[in-house]
């Protein structure tokens, strides 16, 4: 297997596609079912506190996925304390959802940024009590560097606030993350085209994982297609690395051996 196809390894799971999906906001479960499909994505998020987990076949999320097909990633949204985070894990794994969780511990309500100290908090618990911890997380190299100490299996850096569709806003600081941290750096939060998603991989992350982006989009299933494509190329193109900025021109063609 060459470089440029190696799976993403996230704790016990080996990933060939780099996109991971949220379940919320499509317009119906088929429509998610079908944009899935386009994405080509293995990994989908699941808002535990927003599912039916007493009847997931008649949930209208649970009930569009196919359990053989998909790797579930439970995520513990809307929780605002550590102990409120660690609760909901815990509920997702009795309910035989999975033992990977996308851990969230929102700060502020209104930004919707994380409480980096109750992340960390909450993944040193969690990591003790056997889960594949993905924590998100703001985009300091400090505290991903933290996170990983702590025993994340990555680390999910939000690219700009949750459903913003403002891009990456601070690209130095992803950079800097990828250099810190030796565990897989899944950009989260803020993607909002596909130039967005093949910026990302080009600064070196190694993966995105994207929601409102696509459910939001005039034709979610064309725009899960183009983000697909874009996290394939900003990949390949992180590989093959760019040429270096330059201030003046530089011709493609030689200077020599003109014909006078």
């Amino acid at each position: 297997m060459t470089s440029e196809n190696q799976p993403l390894q996230i704790g016990p799971h080996k990933l060939n596609s780099r996109l991971i999906l949220g379940t919320g906001k499509y317009p119906s479960g088929e429509v998610m079912q079908a944009a899935l499909e386009a994405s080509g994505a293995e990994m989908v998020t699941v808002a535990v506190r927003r599912v039916d987990l007493k009847n997931p076949a008649g949930d209208p999320v649970l009930g569009h996925l196919d359990r053989k097909r998909y790797i579930l990633l439970p995520n513990p949204a809307a929780c605002f304390t550590a102990e409120e985070a660690v609760r909901t894990a815990r509920l997702a794994r009795a309910a035989g959802m999975s033992d990977l969780i996308k851990l969230e511990v929102i700060g502020d309500p209104k930004t919707l940024l994380p409480d980096t100290q109750a992340l960390l908090e909450a993944t040193k618990i969690l990591v003790q009590e056997g889960f594949t911890v993905m924590p998100y997380t703001n985009d300091d190299p400090i505290t991903a560097r933290r996170l990983e100490e702590a025993g994340a299996a990555c680390v999910m850096p939000l690219a700009a606030p949750i459903g913003s569709g403002q891009g990456i806003l601070n690209p130095l600081n992803i950079r800097f993350i990828r250099e810190t941290v030796r565990i897989p750096v899944i950009v989260d939060a803020g993607v909002g085209t596909a130039s967005d998603a093949a910026v990302a991989m080009e600064l070196g992350a190694d993966g995105v994982l994207m929601n409102t982006g696509i459910a939001g989009a005039r034709d979610p299933v064309r725009m899960a297609r183009a983000m697909r494509l874009a996290v394939e190329a900003g990949r390949l193109a992180y590989q093959a690395g760019r040429i270096a900025r330059k201030t003046h021109a530089a011709a493609s063609s030689p200077m020599t051996g003109k014909v006078e």
